[in-house]
């Protein structure tokens, strides 16, 4: 429950103050300002209902990051998913992503859950596999979540004032985390401030974090079961529609008429992401216009569905359904997306 809309007024003058600071300019200018603008993000948090135990310990001794905002600073301005003549990219990415180490590692967790399954697909209306593939590429089942000083991270980007408002936001929300009974060695992300084994920013955790063991905490760091259905959860608020697939992989005629297939919808999200997608028919549709899936297999007929060419015309195409666009929702990028439904294919085969 958000205290978004009673905040005291004296937090409302502390971000008014604080919303006009600019980026900082220099690494060594930064002690001063970095303490004082901790000092708006603890009202902030009091003003939200964290405690002052909390505010105390998580900003005690917090100091400002260089290296996150040079991590930062250094990510590329356009993602090569979203370019419409990005052709012949996405085999490689999916060598790389489908690999046999990850197809290995998901099945092996598929067969210690192997009892649990179908609970989860029952509570979460979506396919073990799928939960798998993207633990499977978000963190390699585990294996690396990342050393990062969440805090000092978050902290450190909000003052940056590039995404001031995304990351005073996360870090108001670890420390209601903290308050919820997480404890502080946990703590530990990318420099962007994701975590655990699926990667979630905290107020991500805070909305979706599930306990699937039964212990009474949502362990997204070393439980399997807490993991899953964090996932699960995450997908079901996102709209999985149980039953359908993903997509499935096909063949398109030659000869195929693709100027007829556009879409007139604009994305409100990620809108380079969508526009490599056609425009939506349904299954029957798409098999009346000569479309063939690789291994014989058709979702029902009223199903709808878009088709992507990732490698460009002549190559392997597929199909996505709406679940696909739930995975989008995840992380909005095409070969993402893409990898982890091949992935959860290749887990449950």
């Amino acid at each position: 429950m958000s205290r978004s809309k009673s905040r005291p007024l004296r937090w409302i003058i502390v971000a008014s103050a604080f919303a006009l600071i600019p980026a900082p300019a220099s690494v060594g200018a930064q002690d001063g300002g970095f303490a004082s603008y901790l000092q708006f993000l603890s009202a902030r948090a009091r003003g939200e209902g964290v405690s002052e135990r909390t505010i105390a310990a998580m900003t005690a001794g917090l100091t400002y990051n260089p290296r996150v905002i040079a991590l930062d600073r250094s990510q590329p301005g356009g993602n090569p998913t979203t370019t419409s003549s990005s052709y012949a990219a996405f085999e490689p990415y999916r060598r790389s992503h489908v690999d046999a180490a990850r197809i290995n590692g998901g099945r092996r967790q598929y067969a210690a859950m192997a009892g649990q399954a179908a609970a989860f697909e029952r509570r979460y209306g979506v396919p073990l596999p799928i939960l798998l593939a993207i633990w499977g590429h978000e963190t390699n089942y585990g294996s690396y979540t990342g050393d990062f000083d969440l805090a000092r991270s978050l902290a450190t980007l909000a003052y940056d004032g590039r995404r001031r408002e995304l990351f005073a936001t996360e870090f108001v929300a670890l420390l209601k985390m903290v308050d919820r009974g997480v404890p502080r060695y946990r703590l530990k992300g990318s420099w962007a401030g994701a975590f655990g084994n699926p990667q979630f920013l905290p107020s991500v955790y805070l909305r979706v974090a599930a306990d699937g063991d039964g212990d009474g905490f949502a362990d997204i760091w070393s439980s399997r079961a807490d993991t899953v259905a964090s996932i699960g959860n995450y997908l079901r608020d996102a709209g999985w529609r149980a039953g359908e697939p993903w997509g499935i992989a096909v063949d398109v005629p030659a000869g195929f008429n693709r100027n007829r297939l556009g879409s007139t919808l604009a994305s409100p999200r990620c809108a380079a992401v969508f526009a490599r997608h056609s425009g939506w028919k349904t299954m029957r549709e798409w098999r009346a216009l000569g479309v063939v899936p690789r291994k014989g297999y058709w979702p029902r007929d009223t199903v709808m569905a878009s088709l992507i060419e990732p490698d460009g015309p002549g190559r392997t195409a597929y199909l996505l359904t709406g679940n696909y666009r739930v995975i989008l929702d995840y992380n909005c990028s095409n070969y993402y997306a893409l990898s982890v439904g091949l992935l959860a294919d290749a887990i449950a085969s």
